[in-house]
């Protein structure tokens, strides 16, 4: 579905240049060179919050980010009905476009990789064609969270697999059958129905948990011991491979 919007410019003109930013799983130095560039040249700084909370892709950048810059601030509904979002989307997007439009280039930060599972992409297929788009690659969070556990994700022909724990605990059961290797997102209330689920299989023993990895308040607790109420968003559990080189 072609989610394009009509914002009454002159979406012609083609002045400004979007920019998807990924700026990693929390650590600022994890930012790549090339991000840190953008942000220290673009005039206008865009990035995304829950409804009264702080950013926490811009907290990642904050040092980096001129004083003298625009910045623009918005929220993305997390709603349950995808269709119900698509129009506060369609108007979430429009001051970006408006600076666009008037000729400003525009950075859009995103935690971890802008096209994987990344805020950004509301952003990139409502503006992407009507104003010249490049997205900068970040670290992504599984990644960025496997080496601050330490442990080697993949061996060899090994297949890697990205769940998401708001699915079904039978579909979750029968994807962490066919996975050598397994990183699970999304956890927050679904916690505990992973944890039964890992326990069913017999991958409970190797799964890691991990919170706000990368982060300065990184926490790193053992499975059965962490209180499904008090799991956070920046969460995941990684289940490393069996296979050895």
């Amino acid at each position: 579905m072609n989610h394009n919007i009509n914002t009454n410019l002159n979406i012609n003109k083609h002045k400004g240049r979007l920019y998807g930013v990924g700026v990693g799983p929390g650590d600022p130095e994890l930012l790549t060179l090339k991000a840190f560039r953008l942000l220290q040249s673009c005039p206008v700084v865009a990035y995304q919050s829950a409804e009264g909370k702080e950013s926490v892709a811009r907290s990642i950048v904050a040092e980096y980010i001129p004083s003298d810059r625009i910045e623009l601030l918005y929220h993305l509904p997390r709603a349950l009905d995808a269709e119900a979002a698509q129009p506060i989307y369609d108007q979430v997007v429009i001051p970006i476009a408006e600076h666009l439009a008037e000729g400003r280039d525009v950075v859009v930060l995103c935690e971890g990789d802008p096209l994987f599972y990344g805020s950004f992409m509301y952003v990139f297929t409502r503006l992407s064609e009507q104003y010249e788009t490049e997205v900068v690659p970040g670290i992504s969070c599984p990644m960025g969270c496997a080496s601050a556990l330490g442990v080697p994700l993949t061996y060899r022909n090994d297949v890697f697999s990205v769940l998401p724990a708001t699915l079904p605990a039978d579909t979750l059961e029968a994807q962490l059958k066919n996975a050598d290797a397994v990183a699970i997102i999304k956890l927050r209330r679904h916690f505990a129905k992973v944890r039964d689920v890992l326990h069913k299989v017999g991958l409970a023993s190797r799964a890691n948990y991990i919170e706000r990895g990368t982060m300065a308040s990184q926490k790193v607790v053992s499975l059965d011991e962490v209180e499904p109420d008090d799991v956070p968003y920046f969460s995941m559990i990684l289940v490393p491979s069996q296979s050895q080189l």
